[in-house]
Parts: structure tokens; C-alpha cells; sequence
């Protein structure tokens, strides 16, 4: 979305799908921002997706310019690590071709919002029918066959046009706020209720810049089977950097970009461990405080053996248990460890083998 400060959509009456349908339903930010205050909307595109402006200010009076002009030659980018990882992605635009890239503005797209094509791996620097990148630059009118179909990507970067985003004026509503939360109350529960979603998807809903002069946080908005709670919110600093080290950690790809590497990750928006259902568990009890470590387990586990692991960071999981056979009404096992610090994060991961 675009051009708001959080401040402006929060109880905002032209926003009702947002306060009284996704905030009770998503864990949200209070304090989440884009990076030095830009209100030049590509350099937080740009942000997103590779942690930087490359240099480019919004003092800059090209700083908004198509790919003509700020075309960037680097691979250290999300979308190709993602694509050496051989983790599909596409880029949804609402106003897009199925034909070709635009390059250029066009009616209510705004090539700005677009930042992939600034990337010369992926548009061969500037080829608007280059395959790979006709490939993976979708209209936004694809996305619901893709949907129903199932076979959307695992990552999927979704832009709404000028209309639908909050960025312009647009009859009948002419009111931008109010045109963007009715394009997401429309949209949202499409994606919501896909297979992709229902299987551990997350959505997530930003900003790109507020818009004013002062520093003001942006919205972040999380909907997902695994949210932390329904309504949870986070007062934590955040900006979309940590949006981008969450992808990054996420999917397993490296190294950090730009200023990702110095963010934390949006993990407190999300439960700790996974998701209940066959050969997962979800923890429902967890204490952190130095000199234990305890946590409660369920999920539905067919009597097959549990291994709890542990990691303090994502450089690799370390064992610290051995089988646990679960069982009980409904299924369940204490897991109790010794601890002498509660560690600056620690991550959690189960597995088990069903026959």
C-alpha cells in the first residue's frame, strides 16, 4: 500500500475492513518503518527487495525514474537467491501484461512499484520480453487462477495499481484510504481462503513511506495460520529491513542483504515452533527465564517418537533431546531442559517420523 503513516489508517473510519476485520484476525506493528524516512516510493521498493537504495536520495529529482534511468546491474537481490536457492517467486502487478514487463508507467500502473524490473538479471537490462522475466512479472489478474489452481509460488510479491493502493484519487469513492481497504476486503479473503494460505501461508500487508516530513511508522500488518495470536501487537522497532531478513530466514538464503544483516526479524509476530497437525507440534507453554527451560507440546502425533531441537541462531540446529513418545487425550509431553541464560533468541524446531 502506499503513502500513509500508520497513524492515518488506524481508526480511520474510510478504513473499516482493516480495524474491524484484519486487526482482530493478524498480529500487527505499532513501530514499524520504512528506512530513513524516504518518501520517494521506489527506494523503499527497492529497500524490500535488496536492503538498500543504491545510493539514490529523495532529494533526487530521478529518484522515482523507470529503469531506463536507475536500472541496477547487481544480483544481490531476494527474488535470485530465492531463484539459485530453486525457490519459485513471482511479482503479481495489478495493470501488468501477460506479455511483457512495463517498464514505463501505464494507465494506473506505476512502473515505481514495480522493483524487480529495476534489476538487470532479471530483464536483461531493460528487455521487456526477456523470458525470464516475462516469467516471473505476472498481471495481477493471473493470481486467482493461480490460486485455484495451486500453484502459486512460494514467494509472491503482490502490488495493487494507483486506484487500489492508496496512492491516488480515484472515482467513485475519491478517497484513497477508503479505495485501498475496499480493494483489500475484496482481495484478502481470496488469498485467505486458497490452499496456499490454509498450508502455513502468511500475508503480509505494508507500506511503502508515510508520506510526511517527520519520521512516522508505516503499517505492517500479518495474517497467517501460525500468527502469534489474533490481535497481537508488537511495539518492537521494525522497518523493512526486518521485513526482508524475515524472507531471507524464512526460505534459508544468504548472505544477509545490506541492511538486513543489522535487523531483527519480524519472528515475534509468529508462534514459536509449528503448526498442529500430522507430524508437527505447536508449543502452548514456554518459560525462558535463566535456569530453566520448559515448554508443553501437542499436536497429533499418532504415538510416533518426537524429537525436540534447539537452536540459538539459524547457523544450524543442535540436538538437545532425545525421543519422546507422546501420548494422552488430547496428545502431549513436558520437555524440561536446564538452562543458565535465557540466550539473547533461541528457535525451535520438531521433528518426527510417521509410519
Amino acid at each position: 500500500m502506499e503513502n500513509y503513516p500508520w497513524s492515518s489508517i488506524k481508526s480511520n473510519s474510510s478504513a473499516p475492513y482493516i480495524n474491524n476485520i484484519l486487526l482482530p484476525l493478524a498480529a500487527h506493528c505499532e513501530q514499524y518503518y520504512n528506512p530513513s524516512n524516504y518518501t520517494c516510493s521506489l527506494l523503499s521498493y527497492l529497500w524490500l527487495e535488496a536492503g538498500t537504495a543504491f545510493g539514490i536520495s529523495t532529494d533526487d529529482p530521478h529518484c522515482d525514474d523507470p529503469p531506463s534511468v536507475n536500472h541496477q546491474s547487481t544480483t544481490n537481490h531476494l527474488v535470485t537467491l530465492l531463484n539459485q536457492a530453486g525457490i519459485s517467486w513471482k511479482t503479481y502487478q495489478e495493470g501488468g501484461l501477460p506479455d511483457r514487463m512495463l517498464l514505463n508507467d501505464s494507465g494506473n500502473y506505476a512502473v515505481r512499484h514495480n522493483p524487480f524490473v529495476y534489476f538487470d538479471d532479471v530483464t536483461a537490462t531493460n528487455n521487456q520480453f526477456y523470458p525470464y522475466g516475462v516469467a516471473h512479472v505476472r498481471p495481477y489478474s493471473e493470481l486467482a487462477g493461480d490460486l485455484a489452481s495451486n500453484t502459486v509460488a512460494r514467494y509472491n510479491f503482490i502490488t495493487p495499481d494507483l486506484c487500489h493502493d492508496m496512492h491516488d484519487s480515484c472515482a467513485p469513492a475519491n478517497d484513497p484510504v477508503r479505495q485501498g481497504d475496499s480493494w483489500l476486503a475484496s482481495e484478502i479473503p481470496k488469498l485467505m481462503s486458497s490452499a496456499a494460505y490454509s498450508n502455513n501461508g502468511a500475508i503480509f500487508i505494508t507500506w511503502d513511506d508515510p508520506d510526511v516530513p517527520i519520521v512516522e511508522p508505516i503499517g505492517m500488518l500479518v495474517l497467517s495460520p501460525l500468527v502469534r495470536s489474533p490481535g497481537y501487537v508488537s511495539t518492537n522497532r521494525y522497518t523493512h529491513s526486518s521485513t526482508l531478513k524475515t524472507m531471507q530466514e524464512l526460505f534459508r538464503v544468504s548472505p544477509f542483504l545490506g541492511a538486513a544483516a543489522n535487523e531483527n526479524n519480524l519472528s515475534e509476530l509468529f508462534v514459536s515452533g509449528n503448526t498442529n497437525g500430522p507430524g508437527f507440534a505447536r508449543i502452548t507453554g514456554l518459560n525462558l527465564q535463566p535456569g530453566s527451560l520448559w515448554m508443553t507440546v501437542t499436536g497429533l502425533f499418532g504415538g510416533a517418537p518426537l524429537v525436540l531441537e534447539q537452536s540459538s541462531n539459524l547457523a544450524g540446529w543442535t540436538p538437545v533431546s532425545t525421543n519422546f513418545l507422546i501420548g494422552g487425550t488430547p496428545p502431549s509431553a513436558t520437555i524440561t531442559n536446564s538452562r543458565t541464560d535465557p540466550g539473547p533468541q533461541l528457535f525451535f524446531r520438531f521433528r518426527q517420523t510417521l509410519h
